[in-house]
């Protein structure tokens, strides 16, 4: 399909809008899946608010520039499939490496979480990251351990007193 210059722009200008608004970005090779595959791939990443695009990658390096995502511009190279995600780093590393596993004809190539590029080893550990609600879920056990736990130790005296009683109390009624 022959893009005029106004698609062009357009498509770049819709790319450098998500790579501004994204937490991270995906690359991924698609060569090899179906169109029925890439579609259900493309419904899931809707369904959890990820903006999935295959782009050419001439285009894709002019809505790379000047982002937080600028360092992927090197590894842009074949076709490739590039998925944003909005406010969880790791959404799209936990959809792609869930499709990974369904069809192998996807291949994760690199990464970048508004920083440098990282290899497409460290998609297993990117997608083992907490959520946003889940790190500070994990964050307020963390603050709050200290002050329980201070807590209980405040307490047990006095449980240990009553629970003296009671056994004293126990041995006289067994005693009569």
């Amino acid at each position: 399909m022959v893009l005029k210059l106004e698609g062009k722009k357009a498509i770049v200008a819709e790319v450098a809008t998500h790579a501004q608004q994204a937490a991270s970005l995906f690359t991924a090779e698609y060569s090899g899946m179906t169109v029925s595959q890439i579609t259900e791939l493309r419904k899931a990443a809707r369904a959890n608010g990820m903006y999935l695009r295959v782009v050419r990658n001439t285009l894709a390096r002019r809505a790379l520039e000047g982002t937080k995502f600028a360092s992927m511009q090197d590894t842009l190279v074949g076709p490739l499939i590039l998925a944003f995600s909005g406010e969880d780093p790791g959404a799209a590393a936990r959809l792609i490496q869930d499709y990974v596993k369904k069809c192998d004809k996807l291949r994760v190539r690199s990464m970048s979480l508004g920083g440098p590029a990282l290899p497409a080893t460290a998609l297993s550990q990117v997608a083992s990251m907490p959520t946003r609600d889940g790190a500070i879920a994990q964050l307020l056990g963390m603050l709050n351990a200290p002050i329980t736990q201070f807590v209980r130790t405040l307490a047990e005296p006095h449980a240990k007193l009553v629970r003296a009683f009671a056994a004293v109390g126990d041995q006289k009624q067994g005693a009569k």
